[in-house]
């Protein structure tokens, strides 16, 4: 398992991915990795997580754009200081393949950016090798 992380106006992203071979299939091309983000709000105002883009690239250099609001299902508001931790999975075709993003975060003034979620590697270890 590695880490990425990124920090944006104080939001801190860090990723953890994971390949799990007993939930996939590579002989039917389908290959099952689980990731964990951590958000941490090192800045002095808190934020909201409204909304999240995703871009997918697998091992073909194949990419798919994923939008939609929060994270499983919340929106969470982080204090200075708070954190919030989530976990989510994604199947790709090949054994190899990687993930970025963003997130849209409010602040209580109503001034909106966007958080880098580092890119990110999803990799069969012995596709490595």
């Amino acid at each position: 398992m590695s880490e990425w992380q990124a920090t944006t106006e104080g939001i801190r992203v860090q990723v953890e991915a994971r390949y799990h071979p007993e939930e996939s299939a590579p002989g039917d091309g389908y290959f099952f990795f689980s990731y964990r983000v951590e958000i941490l709000n090192e800045g002095a105002v808190p934020v909201r997580l409204v909304s999240r883009r995703w871009l997918i690239t697998d091992g073909q250099g194949r990419r798919k754009q994923v939008e939609g609001p929060g994270v499983v299902g919340q929106q969470p508001l982080l204090a200075p200081g708070g954190a919030f931790e989530y976990r989510s999975a994604c199947p790709l075709p090949t054994s190899i393949g990687s993930m970025e993003g963003t997130y849209q975060m409010v602040r209580d003034d109503g001034t909106q950016f966007d958080a880098s979620i580092p890119a990110f590697t999803l990799a069969d270890p012995a596709s490595l090798n």
